[in-house]
């Protein structure tokens, strides 16, 4: 004959297949398409990375504006993967990140067209990122882009239409 379950045994067993955790309703960051997202940041931010410290280490009198903007975008890129993978709290992160990437890609584009002597060699943003295919000038809008589609709230939006 089966025994029949306390109340107190089924209650322990919810708690230890669910443990109590504080309720988010925001969209993460990182599913779905922001799992590519997370890869091209991530890939950035290792090319960013590798450009800007090899330039450092051996070239740094050449061209030190160049080179520690390389190393700016290497920061930010780093700062973007992070904050879009962890999403919740780090939101704030990602919009500023993704938000100064966008500044910057411009800023240096146009600084490095309108001026080339003031870029006797290349950064990551320079020519608005056309030594990285122009990556580096949509992924920030692509950013934004996904940080306001995973808004808190945004699926509510949408539904209540």
């Amino acid at each position: 004959m089966p025994r029949p379950e306390t109340t107190e045994s089924k209650e322990t067993a919810v708690t230890a297949e669910q443990p109590e955790a504080p309720h988010d309703d925001t969209p993460p960051t990182r599913a779905g398409f922001g799992r590519v997202l997370v890869a091209v940041y991530g890939i950035l931010a290792l090319a960013a990375t590798g450009r800007a410290s090899y330039e450092l280490a051996t070239k740094f009198s050449d061209a030190p504006l160049a080179y520690l903007l390389s190393l700016l975008a290497a920061v930010v890129y780093i700062l973007a993967t992070v904050a879009l993978w962890r999403g919740g709290a780090w939101r704030g992160v990602a919009w500023v990140s993704c938000s100064v990437e966008l500044v910057g890609v411009l800023a240096v584009g146009i600084a490095s067209l309108a001026d080339a002597d003031a870029f006797p060699a290349s950064t990551v943003w320079s020519g608005f990122g056309s030594g990285y295919g122009y990556i580096p000038l949509v992924l920030p809008f692509v950013g934004l882009w996904w940080l306001w589609h995973t808004r808190p709230h945004a699926a509510e939006e949408g539904t209540s239409a």
